[in-house]
């Protein structure tokens, strides 16, 4: 897994965004500098031209507003993201051709077809707790040690998603490389050093390699898979080849980085707050309920970005035609216009209130997270079967010393918000 952030910055990352992800004050706590951007007003601009918006009335504005999207016509936003149109995902495309790829992969995640996963997503849970301790570590006298991140909140999304597609067991740790790879890749260009980027492409040609022929073998031998299923046609309607290798990477990227940030993030929020630990602890019939409040506090999405399919006004500002809007979910989450009461508090009980507002973590609209019903299940059956244990926080594995729970060690990603690493001492 990646380490931490370096240090030195991104030149001209704070022209373009308004903030330095790279500042390891910004890594440790974002919420603060978001709070900063909301007081210069609900939409500001860049020195760069990108326009910022924290506020949850904005954000909800542009991402159920059909006049924003990815790429318009003659804009490709190559300050933002250069993608080549074979290899794009349905996440960065509008209607129609979001629409069609959309509605053939939706299918197999409506979340009663989720739902039947839980038994398994449960046993695999059980499985990976107990192993996941570093037999090598040193004994401790207040549990097992083992790091949460590589020893379940990896290992279990990658292993239903790798089920889901019919991806052999014994290929799932090539997964590793690519996702970690893929995942940083997610970031704006402009963010990553050319290693970072050219290990996203040489990922993307192995990814789409593997792919390739395990689809050539599905479709002369289709089996009870999510990969057979994609290679099959609906009503008429198939994946081209370049849509159906775009579509696994997706589904192994996002969806599998989104879960793996959620139990990390999840977790540790939980355990710096005991009293909200002891809520969890005391009331299981909640977990859903709790969860949507984790999701709020610290997403595992931080932001995203739209441009302008044509001249918009928002706020009283028009946006023009192939500008871009960065959209702050992460902060929208947190706007106190929306979450009067203590916003920037943990209250496990807030979503029991039918009024709250929804929270974007996994957006709104026609992009919401097609995998959202996944990654709900899979946080709740991991946070619930980690905390019916005796779980603390530790010190660093392997001799490396760690932050504990005041400096937590966060991967390199800046979309994408996520522990490193997470050590604990476990009782069963």
């Amino acid at each position: 897994m990646a380490g931490r952030m370096a240090t030195t910055g991104v030149p001209g990352a704070r022209a373009i965004l308004g903030f330095d992800p790279s500042d390891p004050a910004f890594r440790a706590d974002p919420y603060a500098e978001y709070r900063r951007l909301a007081r210069a007003g609900a939409l500001t601009r860049t020195e760069a031209g990108l326009w910022v918006t924290a506020s949850y009335r904005l954000c909800e504005s542009v991402l159920r507003d059909h006049r924003f999207g990815h790429r318009p016509d003659g804009a490709d936003g190559a300050a933002w993201r250069r993608s080549a149109g074979a290899r794009r995902s349905f996440l960065t495309m509008d209607p129609p051709d979001h629409t069609r790829l959309r509605r053939l992969v939706g299918r197999a995640f409506t979340a009663r077809l989720v739902e039947r996963l839980r038994p398994r997503v449960e046993e695999l849970v059980d499985d990976l707790l107990p192993i996941a301790a570093d037999p090598a570590g040193p004994a401790d006298p207040a549990g097992t040690r083992f790091d949460l991140i590589a020893g379940l909140a990896y290992p279990l999304p990658v292993i239903v998603i790798s089920e889901l597609l019919g991806v052999p067991s014994e290929d799932r740790e090539r997964f590793r490389g690519w996702s970690d790879a893929l995942a940083r890749g997610l970031d704006p260009d402009f963010l990553l050093p050319p290693d970072d980027l050219a290990r996203r492409e040489d990922a993307r040609a192995e990814f789409a390699a593997y792919f390739r022929e395990l689809a050539a073998r599905r479709r002369e031998e289709p089996r009870d898979d999510l990969l057979s299923a994609l290679t099959a046609s609906y009503d008429g309607e198939a994946l081209t080849e370049a849509e159906l290798l775009a579509t696994c990477v997706l589904l192994l990227v996002a969806g599998h980085e989104t879960t793996v940030n959620l139990i990390g993030n999840g977790a540790l929020a939980l355990l710096r707050d005991p009293v909200q630990l002891a809520r969890f602890r005391e009331r299981p019939e909640e977990t859903a309920v709790a969860v949507e409040e984790l999701l709020r506090y610290d997403p595992p999405v931080q932001f995203t970005v739209r441009a302008a399919l044509r001249d918009v006004e928002l706020a009283g500002t028009v946006i023009r035609r192939g500008e871009m809007v960065l959209l702050l979910t992460g902060a929208a989450n947190r706007d106190p216009e929306v979450f009067p009461v203590r916003p920037d508090e943990l209250d496990l009980a807030r979503y029991a209130n039918a009024e709250t507002a929804r929270h974007l973590a996994f957006g709104l609209g026609v992009h919401y997270c097609l995998g959202a019903p996944l990654a709900r299940l899979e946080g709740a059956v991991a946070l619930r079967r980690l905390f019916e244990r005796d779980v603390r926080p530790a010190g660093g594995l392997n001799g490396v010393p760690a932050g504990g729970l005041d400096r937590p060690s966060y991967r390199d990603n800046v979309v994408l918000r996520g522990l490193a690493e997470l050590p604990l001492t476990i009782r069963a």
